[in-house]
């Protein structure tokens, strides 16, 4: 990572000089269709945002969760999905692999600023600086800030402009400012230039193994299993890493981190786990979700979410195996309550909760390092 000392001490003097507020506003706005919770931290809230859930990701196999809910403060310009996928095909997959792990981290840290800059600040030396204000990153990179009528826009090394679409994201640690672009370093050589602006050179394919990274074996591991929420599911990925990327998992994946339990589903495991999708939560009665979240409640809802899940790895065929007409098999999960798992006469399995309630599983043998995936559409609740 290039400067990064230096990055910090003076992004924090120029995001901290005399004589600017920095405004707060009692209330947050939503991201993604989420609310989003000042008392919590950058990491948290974002994974509840459906529109960056390849942001979760990307700051995840960078190393740099621990570093984003820690004590900041920072000010971090989120990217949203489609700003992502306006890079050139193929690019966040390559970012993503783990040899080029460096080079993500240095996209991702050029996003961030160790201070802690509300929208209003930032136009203010805007102003004082007669239009334009330089904005050094966490990641060495340094991003020129203008006005755009009545929003702020970003310019990075690489000529690229972001306009913030959402401001003032407070969180516990600092400030999210959503962007529409994701914000490149300065290409270092024209390999770089290549692979994060435009198409992909032969050179940069065959000499520095972009394209030669995808292995067959990674390949088959994304391309035998079922996508789920649109996003690809790779089975040498455990199941926190594959949860994340699934747009459809947002609640689960922040109550599992809420409840604590993010180490130990990406453990040894194996483990099965029954995946409601956020339909499913959005289907309980109101304000269930909000109350379960709660600190005091963290005991609760560490019992419904171990009701998800079964000690092995069972497939569908494990789960049914030997059923025919009106005939359960029947399950403990981790919690120590029962699911019952029946077939029905299209093939399709149901899982029954203690309540009686019957889900389908509408995506079955989301296979992961430590263990399976199957989704379904409804919450299993224990007695």
């Amino acid at each position: 990572m290039r400067h990064t000392t230096k990055s910090l001490l003076l992004a924090a003097t120029i995001f901290s000089a005399p004589g600017i507020a920095l405004a707060q506003s009692d209330t947050n706005p939503m991201v993604g269709g989420a609310p989003m919770l000042a008392e919590r931290n950058i990491v948290e809230n974002a994974v509840n945002s459906a529109d960056h859930t390849t942001l979760v990701a990307a700051v995840q196999a960078a190393g740099l969760v621990e570093t984003l809910s820690g004590e900041g403060p920072f000010t971090v310009f989120a990217p949203t999905n489609a700003a992502f996928d306006k890079l050139p095909d193929g690019t966040v997959d390559t970012l993503l692999m783990e040899e080029n792990k460096d080079q993500l981290t240095t996209v991702l840290t050029c996003h961030v600023v160790a201070a802690n800059a509300m929208s209003d600040a930032i136009m203010g030396m805007i102003a004082d600086d007669n239009g334009t204000h330089p904005v050094p990153t966490v990641g060495g990179c340094t991003l020129d800030a203008k006005m755009d009528g009545d929003n702020i826009t970003l310019t990075d090394e690489q000529g690229n402009v972001a306009t913030v679409t959402i401001a003032d994201v407070r969180q516990s640690n600092g400030v999210i400012h959503v962007i529409d672009t994701v914000m490149l370093p300065a290409a270092e050589d024209e390999a770089m230039s290549d692979d994060m602006s435009g198409d992909m050179s032969e050179e940069a394919m065959s000499d520095d193994g972009m394209a030669d990274d995808m292995s067959d074996e990674a390949m088959a591991d994304a391309g035998e299993n079922p996508m789920v929420g649109g996003a690809a599911m790779f089975a040498n990925q455990n199941i926190i890493e594959n949860a994340v990327n699934s747009p459809i998992h947002t609640t689960l994946v922040a109550a599992v981190k809420q409840a604590g339990l993010v180490e130990t589903l990406s453990g040894e495991g194996p483990f099965t786990v029954f995946a409601p999708t956020d339909v499913a939560f959005a289907a309980l009665p109101d304000g269930t979700v909000e109350t379960v979240m709660m600190d005091e409640n963290k005991d609760q809802l560490t019992k419904i979410l171990t009701a998800h899940v079964i000690p092995g790895r069972l497939t569908a065929a494990d789960l049914t195996a030997g059923l025919s007409g009106n005939q359960f098999n029947n399950f403990t999960t981790v919690s120590g309550d029962a699911l019952s798992v029946q077939k029905s006469p299209s093939g399709d399995a149901y899982v029954y909760d203690e309540s009686g309630n019957a889900w389908e599983v509408t995506t079955a043998d989301v296979m992961q390092s430590n263990g399976v995936i199957h989704v379904v559409d409804g919450v299993l609740l224990p007695r």
